[in-house]
């Protein structure tokens, strides 16, 4: 992979005692609050203890609030090489049914900041650690040999590049990515919109969640904040479901979702689509005295930063309270979050609390989280963003 990485500059960090200790516990990010010292621009340098001892070669960014991201002591071209190899290695022993998936995970490939998402022939990269930005070059030269692909898009569009200096874009890096791809998932087909979709186009990170819905949906299911209909394919297609309302505030991803659903042969007879504000939708279904037998909840996040938890926590309890109002006795009640600051234990706890304001008592059938193309890495819950909790009302 000759010319893959760009020349090293001579950078360094001197970590102050609370950053050391945090690096060598195995967390791979240092804040700026917990350096000595940090070079007066972006990119891969050298990491020292405050006693001088060289630790390891991090990203390193002075504009960031994550100012180190380690990359280890190995780091090199030929480490670089082998960490994308492993990627895809580890994508390929998954034996993903679909061939829409993530390729590159951040920190969970030891690639900080670095997502690279396959949407069948077509890559969407997006880079948020200003210190690799000059090192994309190479990687998409890597790509091009090691996968051929028909294009490779840049969704350098998130707010996060700004706060690390960097400029949103999203532009095509090689040969052409059309403005819909179709892509298929456990048998079903799905389209997707890489230029203007959330993330990079799709949430990958729900699959294996949307799969197992959809094998254990049963009676009258109701999908709320459906976006482009990725959970109600799976739900409409399941035999045991006889009829599903799909509810989004989006016109466009409630368009986009009627096309997914027609595609898989879904008429508009058995999914009925809703535009409507889910806190409001949910207390009117309970007045005309509906009731459903499978509800999915999958709201966007409602905590970004640690000072929403409080307002995210009473939101997210009052959305599942209105839920469970509408859930039959041996219904299934889907409920995730992608708020990182909304901790697992949470999620559990305001589900429970909830169920209790109603007098009724759930049974847990299953604990996810994202899909495992995505992966967590023990020790830094900051990688665990999505969870969701499944369980049944029995009584």
């Amino acid at each position: 992979m000759e010319g893959t990485l760009s020349p090293l500059p001579a950078l360094r960090a001197i970590l102050a005692p609370r950053g050391e200790q945090r690096l060598r516990r195995g967390h791979p990010w240092v804040y700026r609050s917990d350096l000595l010292e940090l070079p007066q621009r972006a990119g891969i340098g050298t990491v020292l203890a405050p006693d001088g001892e060289v630790l390891t070669t991090a990203l390193l960014n002075p504009d960031s609030q994550i100012a180190v991201r380690d990359l280890g002591r190995d780091w090199s071209e030929r480490a670089l090489e082998e960490r994308l190899e492993r990627a895809l290695a580890l994508r390929s022993a998954l034996h993903i049914d679909g061939d829409a998936y993530r390729l590159v995970h951040g920190e969970g490939d030891r690639l900080p900041g670095l997502v690279i998402d396959r949407y069948g022939e077509v890559l969407v990269i997006q880079n948020g650690a200003a210190g690799f930005e000059p090192q994309l070059e190479g990687v998409i030269r890597w790509l091009a040999q090691r996968l051929a692909p028909r294009g490779v898009l840049a969704r350098h569009d998130q707010a996060s590049r700004e706060r690390e200096g960097l400029p949103r874009e999203c532009r095509v890096l090689l040969g052409e990515v059309p403005q819909q791809l179709q892509v298929w998932e456990a048998g079903l087909q799905l389209l997707v919109d890489p230029y203007r979709g959330q993330k990079t186009g799709a949430f990958l990170d729900q699959r294996e969640t949307r799969q197992r819905l959809g094998q254990l949906a049963h009676g009258d299911a109701l999908d709320v904040f459906c976006y482009q209909g990725a959970f109600a394919v799976h739900l409409a297609r399941s035999p045991a479901v006889r009829s599903l309302r799909c509810v989004d505030t989006s016109l466009p991803a409630l368009r986009q979702a009627a096309a997914n659903l027609a595609r898989n042969g879904v008429g508009p007879q058995r999914a009925r689509l809703v535009r409507a504000n889910a806190f409001r939708e949910l207390p009117e279904l309970a007045a005309k005295g509906q009731r459903f037998q499978t509800i999915n909840l999958d709201p966007p996040a409602l905590a970004r930063k640690r000072a929403d938890l409080p307002a995210a926590y009473r939101a997210y309890r009052e959305l599942n309270r209105r839920a469970l109002a509408l859930l039959d006795v041996g219904g299934l009640l889907c409920s995730s979050s992608c708020s990182f600051h909304l901790a697992p234990t949470l999620l559990e706890q305001l589900v429970a609390e909830a169920a209790a304001d109603l007098g009724q008592s759930l049974r847990v059938l299953e604990r996810r989280a994202q899909s495992a193309d995505h992966p967590e890495l023990l020790g830094v819950p900051e990688t665990r963003y999505l969870k969701t909790i499944l369980v049944e009302r029995i009584r």
